[in-house]
Formats: C-alpha cells, structure tokens, sequence
C-alpha cells in the first residue's frame, strides 16, 4: 500500500536491480542528533565510507510525504538544516505521508521503508531499548517490535545506553 508513496534514487534502483550492495541509513541523527553542519558532514562521511567499502548507501527520510530511498546531498542538506522535521517511528508514518511533512527516520521507520524498497541491510549507530522506568511509563523503543516484524538486518553496537 506505500509502494505508490515509494522514490527510489535510480542508483539505489540500478544497484537493487543488479545485485549489488546496498545499505540503508536512517535520518534521524541528521535531523535530531547532531547540530548543523556536523550532523550533514557526519552523514556525507558515513556514505563515504560505505561506497568504499563497495556498497551503496541509501539515507531514508520522508520529504513531503515522499518515502525516499537513496537521498541526494541536497535532501541529506535540506535535513540537516531545516526545523520542524518530525521524527518518525512506526505509528507516524500514514500521518507524515498523508499530510505531506517532512519526517526523520527512526531505526524502526527506516526498517520498513528499507523493506518496501527491497533492501535488506541497514547500518545505525544503536538501537532503542527499553527505557529507565519502563515498569510505570510502558517506554519501549518501537524499534525493539520492528526487529520482530521486519526482514531486515540491523548492523549496529547494541541498544542506546541513554535510556
């Protein structure tokens, strides 16, 4: 049902097409996690580095109710400067899309945008957990559910000790 809200860049196609690698990256660090120009610089870096590495990457985030595979640097930019980008999880998503907003993606949203398009590697520095008085507040990452649900592989160092 979101396929017809799906832009894949065509490298990120061509590359799908062909065989190749391709890693998936969420949005959300550029976004929310890293002050500008760092967090665009941090994320221009990490691309780098998996083109090295023989792979290509794809950056997801939700531009104007686009799901978008595979971001230019001018998208990667545009995240990395502009305010009131939504970080999106799981739940957001219909409403980021339907409204046509721009969203960050979380590890689990940045799972199943992956999935849609057909790639089945995505690299993230860690995970959500379960947070500090979950017991009372019920605070527990999406992400957690997602690696139940969706066929992707998450590569990263274990779950956010921020918790």
């Amino acid at each position: 049902m979101l396929e017809k809200y799906l832009d894949i860049n065509p490298e990120v196609r061509a590359a799908l097409k062909e065989g190749k690698p391709v890693v998936a990256l969420e949005s959300t660090i550029i976004s929310h996690g890293m002050p500008y120009p760092k967090n665009v610089e941090t994320a221009l870096k990490v691309e780098s580095i998996i083109r090295e590495n023989g792979a290509i990457p794809a950056t997801i985030a939700i531009l104007e109710g686009r799901l978008k595979v595979g971001l230019t640097t001018e998208e990667v930019e545009f995240l990395g400067k502009t305010s009131g980008v939504i970080k999106t999880s799981r739940r957001d998503i219909p409403f980021i899309v339907a409204n046509k907003l721009n969203g960050a993606t979380t590890v689990a949203s940045t799972m199943i945008i992956a999935a849609l398009a057909g790639i089945k590697v995505f690299a993230t520095g860690g995970i959500g957990g379960v947070h500090r008085g979950a017991e009372q507040t019920m605070d527990i990452s999406a992400d957690l559910e997602e690696l139940s649900m969706t066929d992707v592989a998450v590569v990263c160092a274990g779950c956010k000790s921020i918790l």
